[in-house]
């Protein structure tokens, strides 16, 4: 279930359809892109002790200021109050950046590189869709030379996602909360799932208007208020990291 990270009216309408899930008797874990891996074991003994969603927040990632929590806040609690588990699903920061001076291997290991084929030329459509999506989330700025080992990195961390919803589903249901871009079919996360859970797996992607991608539904969405997108944006220099 996608994402725009600071539209409130889309993560309102997503927490409406996570908590129709479970009324329907589902007991899904919540894979969240919000925790990075390494965060797990914090993770797992703050949703023992907490009690309130705010204290996991505080235990489990502690500085990550990137995100605004009040919109993660409710779903937190709704997996307290039945008990889900949380997963942490995506890579960290410092991790996204060894991929981009080192390749693939700057994050996983021997055995996840082949279970995923990443020792293999990429597929050309898959790294040129991620390399104009690069460019374009960093607004045409981005030095030309950063473009498709950022694009690596982008991948990696849907590579990593796709791993933490398969050994998740061994065990049940998973719903993945995490933005759009990573929850495209043709592009995301669901396209390194091994069928048949590949087949499976259903995309909802959350959208304002314009927005693009290939979802199993698209839910239109309200344009949230913020000023020029590309104001703010941060260009790495060229032996940047992510």
């Amino acid at each position: 279930m996608g994402e725009v990270h600071d539209n409130a009216e889309g993560h309102r309408r997503r927490f409406e359809e996570l908590v129709a899930l479970i009324e329907t008797g589902a007991r899904p874990a919540i894979a969240m892109e919000q925790f990075d891996r390494g965060s797990q074991p914090a993770l797992d003994a703050a949703m023992q002790r907490c009690e309130e969603a705010s204290c996991v927040v505080a235990a489990a990632a502690e500085g990550r200021t990137r995100w605004a929590w009040t919109h993660y806040l409710p779903v937190i609690d709704l997996a307290l109050k039945h008990r889900l588990p949380v997963l942490a699903a995506n890579l960290s920061r410092e991790e996204a950046s060894r991929v981009v001076r080192a390749g693939f291997a700057g994050a996983f290991d021997d055995a996840l590189r082949l279970r995923y084929g990443l020792d293999a030329p990429l597929p050309e459509h898959l790294l040129r869709a991620q390399e104009a999506a690069v460019r374009e989330g960093h607004c045409g700025q981005l030095p030309e030379t950063l473009v498709a080992p950022m694009a690596r990195a982008q991948m990696a961390r849907d590579v990593w996602m796709a791993k933490v919803v398969e050994d998740a589903a061994v065990a049940g249901d998973v719903v993945l909360l995490a933005g759009n871009g990573h929850v495209r079919r043709d592009l995301g996360v669901a396209r390194w799932l091994a069928d048949p859970l590949r087949r499976r797996a259903r995309t909802v992607g959350f959208i304002e208007p314009g927005g693009v991608g290939e979802f199993d539904r698209r839910v239109g969405i309200g344009r949230a208020e913020r000023g020029d997108p590309c104001a703010g944006v941060i260009v790495p220099a060229a032996k940047g990291a992510a």
